[in-house]
């Protein structure tokens, strides 16, 4: 899943670097040899994990001015349009942002497995990766969020700012449970039908 994410992201040229995160412990990743650079500093958390990557990157020589996106690799169908996309809405905005996906679905509100409530969806979005902040603003936030926060976004939101929403791919969707994967591989086998 890596290496489909990392080919996404090697195929936008404007990008200066391309850093991987990985747990202290982690020799597996390294061992394949790819271009990105790879830092043993994963954290117990995402929050912890991201900012211990942005530490790494100004140790690397990238300023808390400079933009920076943050992605799941479990998002393994991340295309580089789309990451052309983000980069192109959120490069002049004052915050930032993240692709997102309109909520399609209804969404209900659960209580001892009931429906207790049943929410307007109109104004609901689901997160997906890249988000895309400036690195010390997405590190001030995080710090003061805690390792409780769930993405960069919800840190940012917790600093007081609006990050910018910017309409993603339902095929930017996070391998999660088992049936994932089938749908996963049945997507990347049709992009590579489609490149033929």
């Amino acid at each position: 899943m890596v290496l489909h994410t990392l080919a996404a992201f090697a195929a936008v040229t404007r990008l200066s670097k391309v850093l991987v995160v990985v747990a202290p412990d982690d020799v597996l990743f390294e061992s394949l040899g790819r271009g990105a650079l790879t830092v043993r500093c994963g954290g117990a958390t995402r929050a912890a994990s991201v900012f211990n990557g942005l530490a790494a990157l100004l140790r690397q020589g990238a300023s808390r001015h400079d933009w920076v996106l943050v992605h799941d690799a479990a998002r393994c169908l991340i295309t580089p349009v789309q990451i052309e996309t983000l980069i192109d809405a959120c490069c002049d905005d004052e915050v930032g942002g993240l692709l997102a996906l309109r909520l399609p679905d209804t969404l209900k509100v659960e209580a001892g497995g009931r429906v207790v409530a049943t929410l307007a969806r109109s104004d609901k979005w689901l997160a997906q990766t890249p988000q895309m902040f400036r690195v010390g603003t997405l590190m001030d936030a995080l710090e003061q969020a805690g390792p409780s926060v769930t993405d960069e976004a919800g840190a940012i939101e917790a600093s007081g700012l609006r990050p910018l929403l910017v309409p993603g791919s339902a095929q930017n969707f996070k391998v999660t449970y088992p049936e994932d994967f089938a749908l996963a591989e049945a997507i990347l086998q049709a992009r590579a039908r489609s490149s033929v």
